[in-house]
């Protein structure tokens, strides 16, 4: 099970207005700004069971890695799951309206299985973002 991922970007003021806006429509929210060595954001969704009600699962770093490699993560596809196909909809048409650009708008995708419905942008950086849903109608 995953606990948190971290992406390098090469402007982390594009990456936070851009994520605000894409991720707000599946419940996240800017959790965390603030500086370690670099400028970094989180977001966060709600959920009890942590002590402070949220849970910040993504990160974005401004600049490149101390340890070396690329100066941002890029082509990578990055999916989050949404409660509803409305949020699918609502997530693309989010991100399309802050930036991003389309790369599979929402629909089903039953080569996956019957009941996948996602969306597909790519971000600032390259990446290949995603929300999808694998509820039934």
């Amino acid at each position: 099970m995953l606990d948190h991922m971290t992406f390098r970007v090469s402007d982390i003021a594009r990456a936070k207005n851009f994520y605000s806006a894409a991720l707000a429509p599946l419940g996240y929210s800017l959790a965390f700004e603030g500086n370690f060595g670099s400028n970094i954001v989180g977001f966060a969704y709600p959920d009890a069971s942590e002590p402070d009600g949220k849970r910040a699962d993504v990160w974005f770093i401004d600049g490149p890695s101390p340890f070396g490699g690329a100066p941002a993560t890029t082509a990578c596809h990055l999916a989050w799951r949404a409660q509803s196909r409305a949020q699918v909809d609502a997530f693309y048409q989010a991100a399309l309206a802050a930036g991003g650009r389309d790369n599979g708008a929402p629909g089903l995708r039953p080569h996956y299985h019957a009941n996948y419905y996602g969306a597909f942008v790519i971000d600032p950086e390259g990446n290949n973002i995603e929300a999808v849903c694998h509820l039934p109608a």
